[in-house]
């Protein structure tokens, strides 16, 4: 909302569990269509008809979408966000978990910047698999994209690795902070191809990789088998 409203002083700070503080710019969630990394003008360019965008944040991938005459509805579990992307034009847009949204079913189901995150742990994951399950059409397809964290725990010249063997290494806990106030932390789930496509094959789903970026990063099309 400062960003919007052209108070800019400052960008989030994040941090994790495995890794050292870090900045996320505030004009970065702001970015249009040719700002975007390649696999989200990819999962942009191949979503079709009714659109459900999970976490849309600041609202860019659905304005993209809506825009372009596509029917698009926008859901975030923060409330200032849901403000923005209304004051940005997007028409349906729902302060809502997405785990309560019940009742509407969609082609499309957009879960980007990392979508995977939203799932928590893999003891997580197929109770969202499931839910996602009911919101989509028999022919529909969901559009998700991770990252592979396997790069920080080893050697990638030899192809040597030692993850944590007390977890999956993908699950990593998550602090955010912005002008002194500091998040709760909370838990954010990277899930490499091969494990999510197990996953995927248990809750009734096809999955196919549809492209990769440039830092171990994937794009995902889910469809019921």
């Amino acid at each position: 909302m400062d960003y919007y409203q052209g108070r800019y002083e400052e960008d989030l700070k994040t941090w994790t569990n495995i890794t050292s503080e870090d900045e996320m710019s505030l004009p970065y969630l702001f970015r249009d269509y040719e700002e975007m990394e390649f696999i989200e003008q990819l999962a942009l360019n191949i979503s079709r008809g009714k659109v459900l965008d999970v976490g849309c944040g600041a609202g860019s991938h659905a304005l993209y979408l809506q825009e372009k005459g596509l029917s698009v509805k926008g859901i975030d579990i923060s409330k200032g966000a849901i403000e923005v992307c209304k004051l940005r034009g997007l028409e349906n847009a729902e302060n809502i978990d997405l785990l309560d949204l019940e009742g509407e079913k969609f082609d499309t189901i957009l879960l980007l910047m990392n979508g995977t995150g939203i799932f928590q742990s893999l003891k997580q994951m197929p109770k969202y698999l499931q839910h996602l399950k009911t919101l989509l059409k028999k022919d529909g397809q969901i559009l998700v994209d991770s990252t592979d964290l396997i790069y920080m725990y080893g050697d990638q010249e030899n192809g040597t690795y030692t993850p944590p063997t007390d977890h999956y290494y993908g699950e990593v806990r998550f602090w955010m902070s912005y002008k002194g106030v500091e998040t709760t932390p909370f838990d954010w789930l990277y899930i490499d191809e091969h494990v999510f496509q197990e996953y995927c094959r248990k809750a009734g789903f096809e999955m196919r990789v549809m492209g990769r970026g440039e830092h171990y990063d994937y794009l995902a099309r889910l469809s019921l088998a």
